[in-house]
């Protein structure tokens, strides 16, 4: 099934064919899209993603509640401002649509990316069919160095200039098809199918290549840089973008930096609230908590089910927290909201349906610290209150029973039990860092911010572990990764395989990095040599129990993607010329 493809019809559907009802709960037609395109139907792409639901949640949360409008539709507001522009070509960019991974982050840099245009060129750049052409490093290299290249071929000045002769864009393969290879229209529209991953004829595709060599020989061009010319075409094959498709991308991307910028606090919590984008919630978290914002476990007083915002205290939502039901979690604001604050742990359980075990997870992750009662005490009086609680009492308002008081032994909880019920329950500590939590006190001899200064030179890093990438290459499997320091600021590393063999990833957590830092065109990347995950402290819920003692460390995250595809060519296979042929 086409996953957005829609056709549009001036009559019933059924007046043409046949419609099964699949179990997602769509009607679908008997056709793909080619014979719908040969009996006469339009069929039209409708997407929907969450970089646009961000963009409405924070405008929308602004005007709620800072009385801000913004009309974030008016792109000279945002397209090319100062300051954004700034942040992107520091790759500052996480939350943002479509520009926020470590690879689309790592171009901004290298390009050092500070205008729409760059944006609307590296939106593409980025994609799999130029990076497969190997054209993604050439097209850095021209454009940090225009004085050190010739166009080989007088049509590709006068065709491409605005991209270093070089194609970009799915238009670009078509001009080169035109006037280099001297190909009709027609034969051009069936390369953009091509390219476009919806070509159904082979037959069609091998002719026009056929054509393509004849008349690039009788044109008398040469025939090593036709031969090269039509590998790059061949490799943006199901890949590239229009030019039209990267524009509309960069404007969405311009939208949601420039509310970052301006409205981090409000705009992270959109994003939270979006599910994120390329990274799990944590990474959103962090960000807000790097722009000023004082991070806040759910509250059943202050709460909402999404993630919400009161100044700079940003309440995380009972959404989040994956052992509440979703029915249960929206009942409780909307208790709330009609009766009043809960006063009590008592009052609480008389409003609200709920069970031990999610009464127990409310409990350890601070839903009621506004009590002022310590969690083991709320946790005994829970089962006493449950025990003893019949639910056709519920709803008696009228005549309130007395509350029976209980007396408690004291106990004492270590500073650091709340940061292990916080990773047991979101999979990631608020009330502190992951570095507070570790064993050893060694933070690393370089931070992120100064990693350009040591070019070449060896490194020693402690680390957090966001995510890592596979990659395939000619030597086997490797891994880019991407973490934060003790001061919050994102690096990324290379892992090579012989590397992984000796030293391989263990998990999310916290790591200790030797490598050779490598800055390339303004980036920089270690390249490990060796690294070790660090143990965290032994949990202190558990210290009487060796098994459980380090559990809770098993489930901090980290987010991982898999590359199922050729290697690129490195660039000694790349046959393109910096001079004229």
């Amino acid at each position: 099934m086409h996953s957005c493809g829609i056709l549009i019809s001036e009559e019933p559907l059924i007046n043409f064919t046949a419609l099964e009802m699949p179990p997602k709960g769509f009607p679908i037609v008997q056709w793909d899209m080619h014979t719908a395109e040969e009996i006469g139907f339009e069929k039209f792409d409708i997407l929907s993603q969450r970089g646009l639901g961000t963009i409405n949640d924070t405008v929308r949360l602004l005007e709620e509640k800072r009385g801000i409008k913004v009309n974030i539709k008016d792109t000279t507001l945002s397209k090319d401002e100062v300051k954004c522009n700034d942040y992107l070509s520091q790759g500052r960019t996480i939350g943002c649509f479509y520009i926020e991974s470590p690879a689309m982050r790592g171009l901004l840099r290298r390009l050092k990316c500070d205008n729409y245009k760059v944006l609307v060129a590296a939106s593409s750049i980025i994609r799999p069919g130029v990076a497969q052409s190997g054209m993604m490093h050439e097209y850095i290299f021209r454009h940090n160095n225009p004085d050190q290249f010739e166009y080989f071929h007088p049509v590709f000045e006068k065709q491409l200039g605005e991209t270093y002769g070089i194609m970009v864009y799915q238009e670009d393969v078509i001009k080169i098809a035109l006037h280099y290879g001297g190909v009709s229209a027609a034969d051009g529209d069936i390369l953009r199918r091509a390219m476009s991953g919806k070509s159904r004829s082979l037959s069609a595709l091998q002719k026009v290549k056929e054509y393509f060599f004849a008349s690039c020989s009788n044109q008398g061009h040469p025939e090593e840089l036709s031969r090269e010319i039509y590998r790059q075409i061949e490799s943006f094959a199901g890949y590239s973008f229009c030019k039209a498709h990267s524009a509309s991308y960069a404007v969405e991307s311009y939208q949601s930096l420039y509310l970052k910028v301006y409205y981090p606090l409000e705009f992270m919590v959109s994003a939270i609230n979006n599910m994120g984008g390329f990274y799990r919630t944590e990474v959103y978290v962090h960000e807000a908590r790097m722009s000023g914002g004082t991070i806040l476990n759910p509250c059943v007083n202050k709460s909402e089910y999404e993630t919400t915002i009161y100044g700079e205290e940003i309440y995380l939502g009972l959404m989040l927290l994956e052992k509440v039901e979703s029915k249960l979690a929206q009942l409780i604001p909307k208790e709330r909201r009609a009766n009043g604050a809960y006063k009590s742990i008592e009052d609480f359980i008389k409003r609200i349906p709920i069970g031990i075990e999610t009464l127990q997870t409310l409990i350890f992750i601070g839903a009621f610290r506004f009590t002022g009662i310590p969690k083991n005490e709320l946790l005994l009086k829970a089962r006493l209150l449950l025990g003893e609680f019949k639910p056709e009492k519920r709803f008696q308002t009228l005549f309130e029973e007395p509350i029976k008081e209980y007396k408690f032994p004291e106990l004492k909880r270590n500073v650091f039990e709340d940061a292990f019920d916080e990773i047991e329950i979101l999979s990631f500590p608020v009330s502190c860092t992951p570095f507070d939590l570790l064993q050893t006190k060694y933070r690393g001899t370089v931070m992120a911010k100064d990693l350009t200064d040591h070019h070449k030179k060896e490194v020693k890093m402690l680390a957090y572990l966001i995510s890592r990438k596979h990659v395939p290459t000619k030597r086997g499997t490797m891994y880019f990764g991407t973490w934060i320091d003790v001061e919050g600021n994102y690096f990324d590393t290379a892992h090579f395989a012989d590397c992984l063999e000796k030293y391989p990833f263990q998990g999310g957590g916290c790591y200790l990095l030797l490598g050779i830092v490598e800055v390339d065109f303004h980036f920089p990347t270690i390249t490990i040599t060796k690294m070790a995950k660090m143990p965290f402290i032994p949990d202190p819920r558990y210290s009487h129990d060796e098994e459980k003692k380090y559990e809770a460390q098993q489930r901090i995250r980290e987010d991982v993607s898999m590359t199922f595809r050729a290697p690129y060519p490195q660039e000694h296979e790349i046959g393109l010329p910096r001079k004229r042929f």
